[in-house]
């Protein structure tokens, strides 16, 4: 994941020449996930998260953070969409976009989070920074 595309609008990434993600899928799964993060349920931190995974056969997966008054039950947007298109079938993936509600800061991955995009098979991450869909993509240990 070393080539980096820019536009006005996203930037996105080529992995060496390998699967491109094009402008229109990198716009709709960007989407997806912000409207993913509008079903979190996080009544203690009120941090909305939302996921959106990208399946090699161009499915897309959602999920949103569910949090709960003992903390380490909570789920996180990324585990939630992964969870939920392996149920489904899917074990290997093209993308992951991310959204929250931080403006101009990156939204890292927990562990956790980073330990399950690892265990499948990911070309490219999408952090989706503000609401008009700019977006960085960092590679999983950038901020481990």
């Amino acid at each position: 994941m070393d080539r980096v595309k820019f536009n006005r609008e996203v930037m996105h990434i080529k992995d060496q020449g390998s699967r491109h993600l094009s402008q229109d899928t990198v716009k709709n799964l960007i989407h997806q996930s912000q409207e993913a993060k509008k079903q979190a349920y996080c009544p203690y931190s009120k941090f909305r998260v939302g996921a959106a995974v990208l399946t090699l056969d161009n499915s897309v997966f959602t999920g949103c953070n569910v949090e709960n008054a003992c903390y380490n039950l909570g789920v996180c947007a990324e585990r939630n969409a992964i969870s939920k298109a392996v149920s489904e079938g899917y074990k290997t993936f093209k993308a992951i976009a991310i959204a929250s509600d931080l403006n101009d800061q990156f939204i890292s991955p927990c562990g956790g989070c980073r330990q399950f995009m690892r265990e499948v098979l990911f070309l490219h991450i999408l952090v989706d920074l503000d609401q008009t869909g700019k977006c960085i993509c960092p590679s999983l240990t950038a901020h481990a």
